[in-house]
Order: structure tokens, then sequence, then C-alpha cells
């Protein structure tokens, strides 16, 4: 009886011990790791709002507050845990293991990751643009740093990878404030060249959106099968580009007849011999 007593004493002390030596430690711990999230909150919202009025890229400041906040709460984790009294190396030992372990698992993901940085460091495209890339084209809605999001033309939501995004061809069409809109229109053989490049010209000049400055271009390009056929090259600002590209097909359906002038259609000439 008395050697269970002995125990129970021998383990109420060794607790009591544990208790006085590692309280202080775990009660700062603890205190330090809610005080930490606080300041880390705080210190994360000001950088979102120091970014927000600079003149840094909109679409880097979700990324950048992102780091900051992941940055200071390992260190805080780190911090705290040498304060309770965790043997670093050892822990450090264990997290190289688990970081390699997931890295290989997430393969996909952290080169989407990478990508992602790749992407809000070069900048080849802002929020806003409208780009074309593997398959897709649409106006960029959000850079997140795994995906990006593109609306479609029609309301479409597309959300791509950003690993093969940042390493494949990419065309955006909002890089550069002109663009050049290209025409191919076809004449009947036999029609008046002269009377298509006033009506071309008039239809032009008639186009406040059509720059003079690069000149518009028209040229014969074409003697096809069954038309005549012309390019007609002109420069808008790249917000006009479609609107002035559909107007001028209209304007030609509608009024080339008061040009006299046919829009050729493809044609065969049959010729049928007596024996």
């Amino acid at each position: 009886m008395k050697k269970e007593v002995l125990v129970v004493d021998d383990y109420l002390n060794r607790i009591i011990n544990f208790a006085i030596e590692y309280a202080p430690k775990l009660i700062g711990g603890i205190l330090v790791l809610f005080v930490g999230l606080w300041v880390i909150k705080f210190i994360t919202k000001t950088v979102g709002k120091s970014l927000t009025k600079s003149s840094v890229d909109q679409s880097l400041v979700p990324f950048l507050k992102s780091i900051t906040n992941i940055v200071l709460k390992a260190l805080l984790a780190i911090t705290v845990m040498g304060m309770i009294g965790i043997e670093m190396t050892s822990f450090v030992a264990i997290i190289g293991a688990a970081g390699l372990a997931v890295g290989l698992a997430l393969s996909g993901t952290l080169q989407n990751f990478a990508g992602g940085v790749v992407i809000l460091i070069l900048k080849p495209f802002k929020i806003g643009d409208f780009i074309e890339a593997q398959g897709f084209s649409g106006t960029v809605k959000e850079i997140n740093i795994f995906s990006t999001l593109l609306n479609t033309p029609d309301k479409k939501l597309v959300i791509i990878p950003n690993g093969p995004l940042s390493t494949g061809a990419l065309i955006n069409y909002s890089a550069e404030p002109l663009r050049r809109v290209d025409w191919t229109f076809g004449i009947a053989y036999g029609d008046d060249v002269e009377n298509f490049k006033t009506a071309i010209n008039q239809f032009i000049s008639e186009d406040t959106r059509i720059l003079k400055d690069p000149a518009p271009f028209l040229g014969l390009s074409e003697l096809a099968d069954s038309s005549v056929n012309f390019a007609i090259r002109c420069w808008v600002d790249s917000a006009d580009y479609w609107a002035v590209f559909f107007e001028m097909n209209e304007k030609v359906y509608t009024r080339f007849p008061d040009y006299n002038l046919n829009i050729p259609f493809p044609q065969m000439d049959v010729h049928v011999q007596k024996q």
C-alpha cells in the first residue's frame, strides 16, 4: 500500500514540477500567439491599403498581401514553438521531410503557383485586358496565385491554371493602344475599279473612329476565280476594333449597289459541244 502511495506521489511531483517549469512558457507562448495574430492581421491590412493607394499594379495586391501574411505567420509559429521549448532542429527536419512529400504530391499545384508568381512579376497582361491563350479568349477578370479568370464575350467564366498560361503562347489584344482592322472585299469582273475605290474611301472618311495616321491602305490583293479581291487596312483605337469592323461590312453590303458594284459569288461556265 505504501509503495502505491509513493508511486502516486512521485507522479504528482513530476506533474507539479512539469507544470511549474512549463506553465509560464506555455502561457507566454499562448499570449504571444494571440497578440502576434492580431498584429499580423493589422500589418496585412495596412500593407493592403498602402499598396492599393500606391502605383503598384492592382493585380499584385492580393498576392503580396497573401505572401506577407504567410511569412509573418510562419515566423510567429517558429517563435511560439521556441518559447514553449520545442527543439527546433528536429522540427525543421520533420517540416523539411513533410514539405518534400507534399511538394511531390502537389507538383502541378506548385507549378501553377510558380506560374502565378511569373505572371504577377512579368505582367504579360493585367486585369481588363482581352487575351487569347490555351484555346480560350476573353477579358481578364481576376489574376489569382494559382489561376487566372477570363470572362468570354458571351459571358462564360473560364478558369485557366497559371502554370501552362505562363509558359504557353499568349496573345494580348489590349497591350497596344491601336489595332489594325483588315478586310478583303471582292467585286465582280467587269465592275469599275475607280467606283470601288471611291466607295471604300467614302466609307472610311465617314467613320471618325478610323485614324488618319497611320493612313488607311487599299490595294488589289488577288484575281480570284469569281472575283477581283481588294485588301483594305485601317487603324483604330483597340476599343473600337469590332464596332468598326462590323459596320464597314454592313456598309459594303447595303451601299455597293449605289456605286454600280456587285458582290460576286462563285460561278462556273459550262460549254456544251454538239457532235
